[in-house]
């Protein structure tokens, strides 16, 4: 599947490359993920355990957007976490494709989760009367349902551009991460064309 792309491995520089500064880089992200898995988590139970805040649209949305806030962070963090203390930051092909394809999933779904919330709380606004009838559990479960379509589909988007690019030369991504842009950075063609079609894509 990887058309001309001769590249087998990425090798991330990471945040920081003293030893010092991993060890405390490597603190603060585990705390964070934690604290973000523990609190998009428990913020997903109350809700599904709680009926009086499940028969509320908004508190169904705000679960949705949770989890996928939670898988967001679990598609990055764990890779960084242990980057940061390994001296041999690697990652496959296979692994960094992975890795773009779930960011950008999970993220391109938040993105129309929090607008489906911006609707909803328009319509609780300026229509309260009407708001029980516009916004009834078949639209919930189609806006979710689009969210999820629309983040894959943006998704398969960034893919399909990364697949075409010819990586033959240098393997080293000054990132922390595998993304589309630093991926651009490494093709051996102009990419000044497909990086404004991505620009406009994301905007």
């Amino acid at each position: 599947m990887r058309n001309q792309s001769f590249t087998t491995e990425f090798v991330l520089l990471g945040i920081s490359q003293n030893p010092n500064v991993q060890k405390t880089v490597f603190g603060m992200l585990l705390l964070v993920y934690i604290a973000t898995i523990v609190g998009n988590m428990l913020i997903v139970v109350t809700i599904f355990c709680s009926p009086a805040l499940l028969v509320s649209p908004m508190y169904y949305f705000l679960a949705v957007l949770s989890f996928l806030d939670a898988c967001f962070f679990s598609a990055i963090t764990p890779k960084m976490v242990v980057d940061s203390i390994d001296e041999r930051k690697n990652i496959s092909y296979e692994g960094c494709m992975i890795q773009l394809f779930a960011e950008h999933f999970f993220g391109g779904a938040e993105m129309i989760i929090l607008t489906v919330m911006a609707y909803d709380h328009y319509v609780a606004i300026c229509k309260p009367l009407h708001y029980s009838s516009i916004m009834t559990w078949r639209l919930c479960g189609i806006l979710v349902g689009v969210s999820w379509t629309g983040g894959f589909l943006h998704s398969i988007i960034q893919i399909l551009f990364t697949f075409h690019l010819p990586c033959r030369g240098p393997n080293v991504i000054d990132h922390f991460m595998c993304d589309l842009y630093p991926l651009l950075g490494l093709a051996c063609t102009d990419t000044h064309i497909l990086g404004l079609l991505v620009i406009t894509k994301v905007g």
